[in-house]
């Protein structure tokens, strides 16, 4: 009865190694190479790390991921406020909970291609409220200084749906009895939910989290549809140069590309591990 469970769990876990981690250790491997992914490898050791260093496309590709993982990180309060709003017994509320729902439904595609006509400075609706006040509409997406932003409040979207997804399911499983004694202390508001309600949302809140700084960091889909990493690079983010640098037209590298996928990947770990060690220590106390 004990092998049970191991049972039921290998195929998952065969195929969680095979097609995750087999991998990332490939990538790392390769990145230790010169390959144009047809050819001969060619050891070249850290080479490929170094040149990232001297590499322009790489620090702007960084830091706009940086920027990424601070702007997205707004979805978490945003979802928890449209779930508090949301989580009421009022007439029409599961059509509001439809219209919130409806951004995480569609895919990125459609959400990247709604954006690129919402900033058309042309027939935008962008354009024409920029029109409308006798000013001239900015091209945000051909703007080095704007196209970033706009890509990102795109990708919140979606995103703010998802975690308002994910606080309505905690909501649910918030204790009455607990409600109620903060009640009768007097909680009210603020303190009620500082207190009472947001301790109990904990889970939602770091899955929430994990799962908002894994989509900053591997976002790809809407820069390849809105921008395609332009103007001049300026909106590039590391997955989205990995796959320029290995298998567009803009060259084969696939050595050089594993690298940046390294990278990307390091940072990830880094980020979801310190939460779970927040975690594990919340628990602790």
């Amino acid at each position: 009865m004990a092998l049970s469970p191991w049972l039921f769990l290998l195929p998952g876990i065969l195929f969680f190694a095979v097609y995750v981690i087999a991998p990332i250790f490939q990538s790392i491997w390769i990145s230790f190479y010169e390959w144009d992914g047809l050819g001969e490898k060619y050891w070249i050791g850290l080479d490929n790390y170094r040149e990232l260093l001297d590499d322009d496309r790489f620090y702007t590709s960084l830091k706009n991921n940086v920027i990424w993982l601070i702007l997205y990180m707004l979805a978490v309060p945003l979802g928890l406020a449209i779930a508090l709003f949301l989580n009421q017994t009022v007439t029409g509320i599961r059509l509001y909970k439809s219209l919130f729902f409806f951004p995480f439904v569609i895919s990125q595609v459609v959400v990247g291609l709604i954006f690129t006509w919402f900033y058309n400075p042309s027939f935008g609706i962008v354009g024409k409220l920029w029109t409308f006040f006798g000013a001239t509409p900015p091209a945000i997406l051909a703007d080095e200084t704007l196209v970033t932003y706009g890509i990102i409040a795109a990708g919140l979207w979606p995103q703010i749906a998802y975690c308002m997804i994910l606080y309505l399911t905690g909501l649910n499983n918030v204790s009455p009895d607990q409600i109620e004694a903060g009640r009768l202390d007097n909680a009210r508001g603020w303190k009620m939910l500082w207190y009472i309600i947001i301790p109990q949302l904990k889970p939602a809140t770091f899955i929430a989290i994990v799962v908002t700084v894994i989509g900053a960091l591997r976002s790809f889909d809407l820069i390849a549809i809105m921008t395609q990493g332009g103007p001049y690079g300026s909106s590039n983010v590391l997955a989205y140069y990995m796959y320029e640098t290995a298998l567009s037209e803009y060259g084969y590298r696939m050595g050089y590309g594993s690298a940046i996928a390294t990278v990307l990947f390091l940072i990830m770990v880094v980020y979801i591990s310190y939460f779970l060690w927040r975690m594990y220590q919340d628990e602790k106390s």
